[in-house]
């Protein structure tokens, strides 16, 4: 109901009459007025008149009259009519500024509204800024009271302790006691502290020669062997500092000058008074090491040249021993140098699929009638050969391949040697026979003999070509580097007595184990195998892994800044558009995740599975992801050092998560990666987003062009140190340069144009410190099997129940896997990347996956990202598609199969999507 004021208006709102419809109706009334007027005047004063006798005037009986009317004339009373008109005009126009004011006063009101509600959003802004300094304030002093606390300090690369001065002379101890020579009673611990680094010095091989007059050190090894301990670095040149000493003895060659003289000598031997003329050998040989390397030549004499020789406290290596002649713990067995001196060996390998191929059990070999055992072990050997020859007419739908007999074509001459059995066909037709068998026989030397070259030769071959070695008598025979490898994973030992139960030892293994044993087989060969390199690089490993001595600190790469060093850039403080408000944890300044916390403890609890689970036994790396964790009640329990539980360990919902980290690791943060390249406007647009991000460490841009960013630039003030770090080239492998101003062991990351929210960014930062050894992003991606061709891999983008892989384009991965992408990813796949300037992601994914063994772990919705600012991308071109096509079918071929797994589920956070009570925060508000 609409109520009306005195004027007919109803109140709330202003209506008015069209302009000439008011002119209209102020004349009729004013024509009214005029005519009305006078006629109701002279009838009312006619009446007065005529009763005027009859009217009695008291005090309680009158008529009152204005005088004005009685007195007014006809031109008064249209004057004062109009007087009428005109204040009604006035009381209009003030009616009309009265609106007016009206309107006015609701605009400030609206105005006034507006404030409000934007003090209001400030009061919040401003409260949670207040939440996150208290919390900051909090934090700091709990890591204040922690630092006054602590009565150890951190761990970090020590003082190097290194001898000043050569070996002392020595008395020779007697045959007896050298051929009881153990590490205790025959090495020289003092030249070899904890923190010496384990320097090893190399006697020049052309200086210092101890053969036998008429033989040489094969000058191939000779060249081959320096330069590769070239590249290792415990080398020295001081001999004054050096931990153990190396001496190259072989293989042994004839020299051209004293053939005719020495050619009834076909053996060659180690000269005993050269050995002992050593310049540093300091009478009785001890830190010392004698190598005695094969390349072609696996004949016994290579594995006898010192015999009747006594070596003192030398330790030797060498691929043939006795049982008289090794020393456990003291010698070691290694295979020949069979492999090339160095380089990209991975592409050798066979395919790892199928896991069963055309023959089930090979074996090419003939039993040499001249064998110092073959009179004792023939009713044995034969048993072993009949029952073989039998496998191959039992019907059994497996195939095998046995050839125990060689021709003198199909002989291989060079591999004769102390073994009952010689090798048959050449290299070439025993390498194709090899990458069809499922399984290979290998029989045991001699009774006399632990290890032949011959022996180690076979292994070498079996586990390059992805065939599981099957050693016929392997309880009597001991494999290369077996104190540190554990062969029974790749190999299979059965004494030659049970032969008959073969056949159905093989066939209960099923695929799983069959792929399990090859790729560890495969990484055996690859990491101490494959090449002169690798063998030099184990043969110091194995040695200092004896001594418990931490191997040196991974080499990193230089951040060289873009710019010079008077150069200062201007950095200007920009607000963040469009966050949310929300309190996401404390402002911190930064600190470094601890580095070489295990550098002594590291070879004690896992040396084993650093030299048979893919860790790197030959460098020191600042942290591992799969470093062990605390239990949960340690952290109360005098380990809490660093530890932020949630509530102080109550546990709580949305308010006490964001004030602590929380988790099973102490507390820590993380660093944005960022490559970009002729992107100015985008990257300082994505490095701005960046500001007030709780547990930033700093920002490293890795700067892909050649042309350096303009000095007009302004840089974005986040409150985190910002690094902009010179690529050498423009390279796509360069997103995972192991720069040394990386100082945690999260890295996010990111493109250049990826729009991440800080909710998503810190909540892919608390998953990826539960799954340290995966990579954990935002985008997924999937490989699709082709079905049309039925033999390749598809690259696929669309959305899918089912991903396999992650783009490191916004993800989180452990520092570690840096290093080994430029460390033991091959040089093939980081050429690919190059030639397609694409696919850096996907080697990536590949070389983790191939590690862990796990699928990438997927947060959030997020799928993909735009950047509407941004100039036309290269993903958006067909060809980066096809190209990824490509990538995925030849990384598959280099790694010899596709590791890449699949997973189906994607995490959120605890209570998104739950319900909970009013005065309860979920963990994340959106996610």
């Amino acid at each position: 109901m609409f109520k009306y004021s005195q004027y007919g208006e109803k109140r709330g709102e202003v209506w008015q009459w069209p302009t000439h419809m008011r002119l209209s109706r102020i004349v009729l009334m004013v024509l009214i007025i005029l005519i009305l007027t006078p006629l109701f005047t002279h009838f009312y004063l006619s009446n007065i008149e005529r009763n005027i006798g009859t009217i009695t005037h008291s005090a309680h009986s009158h008529v009152d009259l204005p005088d004005e009317f009685i007195e007014m004339n006809d031109a008064d009373l249209k004057v004062h009519i109009e007087e009428l008109l005109r204040i009604k005009g006035s009381v209009l126009s003030e009616l009309r500024d009265m609106e007016s004011k009206r309107q006015k006063l609701l605009a400030e009101i609206q105005s006034y509204m507006k404030s409000i509600e934007e003090l209001k959003q400030e009061l919040v802004h401003q409260q949670t800024n207040l939440n996150k300094l208290k919390i900051s304030v909090e934090q700091a002093q709990v890591a204040q009271r922690e630092a006054l606390e602590q009565n150890t300090p951190d761990l970090a690369l020590p003082i190097r302790l290194l001898p000043e001065n050569v070996m002392e002379e020595r008395l020779l101890p007697s045959t007896a006691e050298s051929k009881k020579c153990r590490m205790f009673s025959c090495f020289d611990h003092s030249r070899c502290s904890l923190t010496s680094g384990f320097p090893v010095y190399l006697y020049e091989p052309d200086e210092f020669r101890i053969l036998q007059k008429g033989w040489d050190v094969d000058g191939f090894l000779k060249t081959t062997l320096k330069q590769a301990l070239g590249y290792n670095p415990h080398l020295t040149n001081d001999p004054k500092e050096a931990c153990i000493y190396l001496v190259l003895i072989g293989e042994a060659l004839k020299n051209s000058e004293s053939v005719s003289s020495n050619s009834t000598d076909p053996v060659p031997s180690v000269d005993s008074t050269a050995l002992r003329k050593l310049k540093y050998w300091g009478g009785d040989g001890r830190n010392h090491v004698l190598l005695n390397l094969s390349r072609r030549d696996l004949t016994i004499h290579t594995g006898n040249i010192f015999k009747s020789i006594d070596t003192g406290r030398a330790i030797i290596v060498q691929s043939t021993f006795t049982y008289d002649s090794f020393r456990p713990g003291f010698d070691l067995i290694v295979t020949p140098v069979l492999g090339p001196p160095g380089g990209d060996v991975w592409q050798e390998c066979s395919a790892m699929l199928p896991a069963r191929r055309k023959y089930l059990l090979t074996f090419q070999g003939e039993m040499k009638s001249d064998s110092p055992t073959s009179v004792e072990r023939s009713e044995l050997d034969t048993f072993v050969i009949e029952h073989l020859k039998r496998l191959l007419n039992t019907g059994t739908s497996d195939k095998f391949l046995f050839e125990f007999g060689c021709s003198l074509a199909n002989e291989d001459n060079s591999n004769v040697g102390p073994e009952d059995w010689a090798l048959c066909g050449t290299d070439g037709s025993r390498k194709m026979i090899l990458k069809e068998s499922t399984f290979v026989l290998i029989f045991a030397p001699g009774s006399e003999l632990i290890s032949t070259s011959l022996l180690q030769a076979r292994l070498y071959e079996a586990l390059r070509s992805g065939a599981i070695p099957v050693i016929l008598g392997g309880d009597q025979i001991r494999l290369a580097y077996d104190e540190v490898l554990h062969w029974r994973r790749a190999v299979i030992f059965l004494p030659k007595a049970r032969i008959t139960e073969l056949h159905f030892l093989l066939r209960t293994i099923p695929d799983e184990d069959i792929l399990l044993m090859r790729r560890q087989s495969r990484l055996i060969w690859e990491k101490y195998l494959a090449s002169v390199q690798s063998t030099v690089d184990t043969i110091v490993a194995v040695l200092r892994d004896r001594l418990n001595i931490p191997p040196l600190p991974v080499d990193t790469v230089a951040a060289t800044s873009v710019f010079n060093e008077t150069f200062q850039p201007l950095f200007v403080s920009t607000p963040v558009e469009g966050e949310q408000e929300e309190s996401l944890g404390p402002i911190e300044p930064p600190f470094d995740s601890p580095s070489y916390r295990r550098n002594y403890s590291l070879i004690l609890t896992q040396g084993h599975e650093l030299w048979n689970d893919w860790g790197d036994p030959f460098r020191l790396y600042p942290a591992l992801p799969t470093d062990p964790w605390l239990p949960s009640d340690a952290k109360f329990m005098g380990s809490g050092r660093g530890f932020r539980p949630i509530g102080q360990g109550q546990g709580g919902a949305g308010k006490e998560f964001s004030e602590a980290l929380g988790g099973n690791q102490p507390r820590e943060q993380f660093t944005v990666l960022l490559l970009t390249y002729e992107r100015e406007q985008v990257l300082l647009d994505s490095i701005a987003r960046l500001r007030g991000l709780p547990y930033l460490h700093s920002v490293v841009v890795v700067w892909n062009s050649p042309k350096p960013p303009s000095a007009e630039l302004k840089w974005p003030d986040i409150g985190a140190p910002l690094h902009v770090v010179n690529a050498a080239r423009n390279s796509l492998n360069n997103r995972f340069l192991p720069l040394d101003n990386l100082k945690t062991e999260a890295v996010l990351s990111v493109d250049d144009d990826a729009h991440l929210r800080h909710d998503e960014i810190l909540f892919g930062f608390r998953v990826w410190r539960e799954h340290r050894h995966r990579i954990v992003g935002f985008p997924g991606r999937y490989h699709a099997w082709d079905i049309n061709t039925q033999n390749s891999w598809l690259y696929n983008s669309n959305y899918s129940c089912e991903l396999s892989m992650v783009l490191t384009g916004a993800a989180f991965l452990h520092r570690h896997y840096l290093h080994l992408y430029w460390k033991w990813l091959p040089q093939a796949i980081r050429d690919k990347v190059d030639e397609y300037m694409n696919c850096e992601d996907i080697a990536m994914n590949f070389l983790v996956s191939h590690i862990t063994r796990q699928p990438p772990v997927k947060v959030t919705s997020r799928w993909t990202f735009r950047c509407p600012g941004c100039p036309q991308s290269l993903s958006e071109d067909d060809t980066h598609f096809q190209e990824r096509h490509k990538c995925i079918n030849f990384f598959s071929q280099v790694f010899g199969y596709n590791p890449l797994l699949n997973t189906q589920y994607r995490a959120d956070s605890i209570l998104f999507k739950t319900r909970i009570p009013h005065d309860k925060q979920k963990c994340f508000k959106f996610i």
